[in-house]
């Protein structure tokens, strides 16, 4: 088959392309970054290099290939975030249309299911609806859970000043995700036909922000390590202090005020939770361990 994959040789992209290459495709890997050819190429894939707001660019990486694996990037500006999110939707759109991609398998979120409430994930939600317009394309949303890795960024705060935490209270059950059981899954995905328009979830494991810090803290040597519900205002004004800009500290606010409001694992749990992913919290923590004494 001949595969074009986004995502460049992100933490799910570059196991993915190395799993199609692996399994014998044809992979040309979209990204934005001419650096990346060298690397690309070493994985035994094509690269194209180009803007992911360039249609004709698009059309071209996406012309006569059998399945395109697509994912919104995670840099879309300091402002207006939502909105250009769902333009990266409709150009996506656009391409697939014009190139005539009979196979989609789109990355989504946890939340995408809900409309407003849900920080970041509401462009998420609109690009789903977006790809739901598609004719005669076998489209598969497969909406992640947490990254796991996300966890990473919590490091500094926690050597720093033993704070571990966010907006929402430590009793929240988290649907949660590892990049590796991500890529098979969009792997496994990629290889098959499809059946019209399919929304699946891809989740390693459900935890809470309490047991989550019982379980990391002993392995780090902070066995008191526990998790705080941070108010609203104190997380906003710790992420601008950080640089980040206003309209994304305000959204990643919103998103824990979905979780804590049931809005992000809503369809995830009534849908039954299942958790198909191989790789389990207990493991990750080791992962977390190693990156923690590493920092």
């Amino acid at each position: 088959m001949k595969i074009t994959t986004t995502g460049s040789l992100g933490n799910v992209a570059k196991p993915l392309v190395k799993k199609l290459v692996a399994a014998g495709h044809q992979v040309t890997v979209i990204t934005t970054k001419a650096d990346r050819m060298a690397e690309i190429e070493t994985l035994g894939a094509k690269p194209a290099v180009g803007s992911m707001s360039d249609v004709n660019f698009l059309t071209e990486a996406f012309k006569n290939a059998d399945a395109v694996y697509t994912m919104m990037p995670p840099s879309m500006g300091a402002t207006n975030l939502i909105q250009n999110i769902a333009d990266a939707g409709h150009a996506y759109a656009e391409a697939i249309r014009t190139a005539g991609v009979p196979r989609v398998v789109l990355l989504s979120s946890v939340g995408a299911d809900a409309e407003k409430g849900t920080g970041p994930v509401q462009g998420t939600h609109r690009v789903e609806q977006i790809f739901r317009e598609l004719n005669d394309v076998n489209v598969t949303v497969l909406r992640s859970g947490f990254f796991y890795v996300n966890f990473f960024r919590d490091i500094p705060l926690i050597k720093n000043i033993n704070l571990f935490g966010s907006n929402y209270s430590g009793d929240e059950r988290l649907a949660l995700t590892h990049h590796e059981d991500l890529s098979t899954a969009i792997a496994n995905e990629l290889q098959v036909e499809g059946n019209g328009f399919e929304i699946k979830y891809v989740v390693s494991d459900i935890s809470t922000g309490n047991d989550i810090a019982a379980l990391f803290g002993p392995l780090i040597g902070k066995p008191e390590l526990s998790w705080t519900n941070i108010p609203d205002e104190q997380l906003k004004q710790g992420m601008l202090s950080a640089g980040l800009p206003p309209e994304l500290a305000g959204l990643i606010t919103e998103l824990g005020q979905g979780v804590k409001a049931g809005l992000i694992t809503r369809d995830f749990f009534s849908s039954g939770a299942q958790v198909t992913g191989q790789v389990k919290l207990a493991q990750f923590a080791e992962e977390f361990k190693a990156r923690y004494e590493q920092a």
